[in-house]
């Protein structure tokens, strides 16, 4: 293990890895933020080991973990020396801000490899053997392709796309063609957070195609926004999160009514409601760039003309 004095980052250094049999898909590299996740970490770890296509790298940020989380990657990079863990300084925060600054240390250690393409994905999802060889494949097929990914399923529920996008890519497994990413200048450090949707509708906005396939499916094992609340309240906090970046006023409104039908029935949609409402009233700061928003909003606005001329 070696240690920056000057950050008080720790590494644990890998010896060079041989080189696997590549196939003409493009290459990658996955970055991994983790802060105390020894719950949820080995999902992902075992169902990297079994990926039917590997990375070059896969660097896992421990951002200041006190759980065993480090203690799990250190067993599995062992054996897989494209493993490596990265070990940040604790930090008395909790914030989206720091998840962006774990993702820019994991991949300053992983760019010089000259991936293709850069994924982030989150230290609580599982997924199939060929999740990545798949998007790949996708990635391979359409040079215009920008941000690609799957939609998650937390236990019985699946994503709904009737009052998303397609064209969105859940942050929780997000590949980026690399030339993608650095137009866009990688994630923005949003304490609020909503970095990954951010990121993928700056791709748009570039010119880049963005899609989810839902052909695959990742599995998500800890609940949306339940990580230190209860469901009403990461509701409420989701609301405002869509006031941040910028969602349109109607289209809030016809999310919050069909966010009554699911669970929990009718509080959470009221809940989702009040929490973008609430936001306006009091004139919140909306986080997202101008030019994001007005995008957004067009995009939402289109949407739901289709969804109302639809027989």
């Amino acid at each position: 293990m070696q240690t920056n004095m000057a950050t008080g980052i720790q590494t644990i250094v890998q010896p060079q890895f041989d080189c696997l049999d590549k196939t003409a898909l493009p290459t990658y590299v996955l970055i991994t933020p983790a802060r105390n996740e020894a719950r949820f970490i080995e999902f992902t770890l075992k169902s990297m080991v079994g990926q039917e296509y590997r990375p070059l790298k896969w660097v896992i940020v421990s951002d200041g973990s006190t759980d065993g989380t480090d203690d799990l990657v250190r067993r599995y990079a062992v054996d897989n020396r494209w493993i490596e863990l990265l070990r940040m300084p604790e930090r008395a925060e909790r914030h989206f801000a720091g998840k962006v600054h774990a993702f820019n240390a994991g991949y300053a250690r992983a760019k010089d490899l000259n991936p293709d393409v850069i994924g982030n994905l989150d230290a609580d999802v599982s997924i199939e053997p060929d999740h990545f060889k798949f998007l790949l494949t996708k990635f391979a097929e359409n040079p215009d392709l920008g941000v690609g990914g799957s939609p998650f399923r937390e236990g019985s529920q699946q994503y709904d796309y009737r009052f998303s996008n397609i064209e969105n890519v859940w942050g929780g497994c997000q590949l980026f063609r690399r030339e993608c990413f650095e137009s866009i200048g990688g994630y923005p450090p949003l304490k609020g957070g909503g970095i990954d949707h951010i990121a993928v509708l700056s791709a748009r906005m570039k010119g880049w195609k963005t899609q989810t396939f839902t052909d695959k499916v990742c599995i998500h094992h800890r609940t949306m926004n339940t990580a230190e609340q209860s469901p009403l309240k990461a509701k409420f906090k989701l609301g405002a999160k869509d006031y941040s970046f910028g969602n349109h006023p109607l289209w809030e409104l016809f999310r919050t009514l069909y966010q009554t039908l699911n669970p929990p029935l009718v509080f959470g949609g009221l809940a989702l409601g009040a929490g973008y409402f609430w936001s306006m009233a009091r004139r919140a700061e909306v986080s997202a760039p101008r030019d994001v928003v007005n995008f957004l909003r067009r995009e939402q606005l289109q949407r739901l003309r289709r969804l109302v001329q639809k027989p």
